[in-house]
């Protein structure tokens, strides 16, 4: 326990040394990810039988609750790396053999293309990326709009749509023919993330991967614990203005209940399992905290808080991102509620 305990300060450390670079330039150029390789984070994520350790669901999540903690930049990415490497993990043995033991020690990266299968662009008429089986196998035809690290992953998880109507899931070169990765967008925070559209025409995949029973969802566990994490940031920030003024030490301490309990909540749901109205519902809470708590840091930091490049206007502008990242209609529902709800 002590040893892990060790690991987690070193790497909390190491992260919020690099944070300011990575939310800019990404974590490749600050070393973050490369951190996160050398502590065996990484390596947490991966299975026994390909370079991992082979942690369970909650060590997972305390992890992407840790580095959300102090970058949350480095989280986001982490939490793509972690969504496709759940994916391949299902995979036949040679392609989990082939994909993932390069990725423990980050000599290799991987991310995902899968939130136009639940969340973006779900209304169109016609899917946002296509899968077509001919005689010379598969080919993959369209348009990924969020895929986080897009210029700086080897193998993208793809998600389509084949003519059946079924979702598939494929794994592909980033360097195959028919892929064009776009700039990465100009987004009002983790910008660094490297977030861009992908195209993909008449693209074959590296190799098909089984899919998930129930097809991919949105709004999972890992996003509630990034939440979690962010919260806890703002909390710190509230914190450091308790020091010189201690009638915000009640207010900190009941963020602090708030958000414990959200995170005993995830935690018990990684142990045991939750329904799918009980994540919405946790991921809900999770949100209001997350806003709750920025929105609370930067009333505690007064003007200088309101001034770009401050902590708690970073904390404002990446709070905001809850609102939209992998947002299923029950969980935004929840959230444009409450916020309808008079004072």
């Amino acid at each position: 326990m002590r040893d892990l305990e060790d690991r987690q300060a070193t790497v909390a450390s190491d992260l919020a040394e690099r944070a300011g670079r990575s939310a800019t330039e990404g974590p490749w150029a600050s070393g973050a990810f490369a951190a996160l390789a050398a502590h065996g984070v990484l390596a947490d994520f991966l299975p026994t039988d390909c370079a991992g350790h082979g942690a369970g669901e909650a060590t997972r999540l305390d992890w992407m609750a840790l580095v959300a903690r102090h970058c949350l930049t480095t989280a986001l990415v982490l939490s793509q790396w972690a969504a496709a490497v759940r994916l391949v993990a299902d995979a036949d043995p040679d392609t989990r053999r082939r994909l993932l033991p390069p990725l423990a020690d980050g000599s290799r990266s991987i991310t995902v293309g899968i939130s136009q299968l639940s969340t973006s662009r779900r209304h169109l008429a016609t899917a946002a990326v296509g899968a077509t089986c001919g005689a010379d196998g598969w080919r993959i035809a369209g348009e990924c709009p969020w895929v986080t690290a897009a210029d700086r992953s080897d193998t993208l998880v793809i998600g389509a749509v084949a003519d059946d109507a079924a979702q598939r899931f494929f794994a592909v070169d980033t360097a195959a023919a028919g892929v064009v990765v776009g700039p990465p967008l100009p987004l009002s925070a983790l910008g660094g993330s490297r977030t861009a559209v992908v195209s993909l025409t008449g693209v074959r995949p590296a190799a098909v991967l089984t899919p998930p029973d129930g097809g991919v969802r949105a709004g999972g566990l890992a996003t509630i614990a990034l939440a979690v994490g962010a919260a806890r940031a703002s909390i710190d920030r509230i914190a450091a203005e308790a020091v010189r003024r201690p009638a915000l030490d009640p207010v900190v301490a009941a963020f602090r209940v708030q958000a414990e309990g959200v995170a005993a909540t995830l935690r018990h749901a990684a142990e045991g399992g939750i329904a799918a109205a009980a994540r919405d519902h946790l991921r809900a809470r999770a949100t209001g905290l997350v806003l709750r708590a920025a929105q609370a840091a930067l009333v505690a930091s007064k003007g200088a808080g309101f001034v770009v490049g401050h902590p708690a206007e970073r904390l404002q502008r990446e709070a905001a991102f809850f609102r939209v990242w992998s947002c299923p209609q029950a969980v935004a529902e929840a959230v444009i509620g409450r916020l309808t709800e008079p004072d």
